[in-house]
């Protein structure tokens, strides 16, 4: 059992990491994103689908250490939390101490990080709105009203205020 609590503190201990470096760049892609990098935004993006892709694999060794903890002290792996199993280590306060710790960082980085993605959204969804503002615009430009100009002959010239003979079409 103790070489189990070892290894689940040990991998605990690694997905905090990355977490940490998640969340290190969580705060990059903010600046980037207020910048509108496109470059470094995608870069970024590659970085964290990396860290995302480890802490995946570490996901899974997690999920086998708790499987066979859950095994030796005959509960259900479905309804065995950390927050149960640290109050189960009361026997152990060294490893209770060391598995609390590595929860509680845990779930400091995750909370953390999840505020951060939070505000990267907002700020995603604002920039998209611009866009669409601003399309918006150039398709009001194009459709103005016609002007009073009129030609020799009386008749309306039929041009319009704000139109040039070159066009932008989202669509292609």
């Amino acid at each position: 059992m103790a070489s189990l609590m070892e290894n689940l503190i040990q991998v605990l201990g690694q997905e905090c990491m990355e977490y940490e470096g998640l969340l290190t760049l969580s705060r990059q892609k903010t600046q980037i994103i207020a910048s509108a990098n496109l470059e470094e935004l995608q870069k970024i993006t590659d970085d964290e689908q990396e860290v995302v892709d480890r802490l995946n694999r570490l996901e899974k060794k997690r999920v086998e250490v708790t499987v066979d903890i859950a095994n030796v002290l005959n509960r259900d792996v479905e309804s065995l939390k950390l927050s149960n199993l640290v109050e189960m280590m009361s026997a152990r306060p060294e490893e209770q101490a060391k598995l609390a710790e590595a929860h509680q960082k845990l779930k400091t980085a995750v909370g953390e990080l999840r505020r951060i993605n939070e505000q990267n959204k907002e700020l995603l969804e604002s920039a998209v709105e611009m866009v669409e503002f601003e399309m918006n615009l150039l398709q009001a430009a194009k459709a103005a009203p016609e002007t009073a100009n009129y030609t020799r002959n009386a008749y309306n010239s039929g041009t319009q205020m704000g139109v040039t003979n070159g066009s932008f079409d989202a669509k292609q």
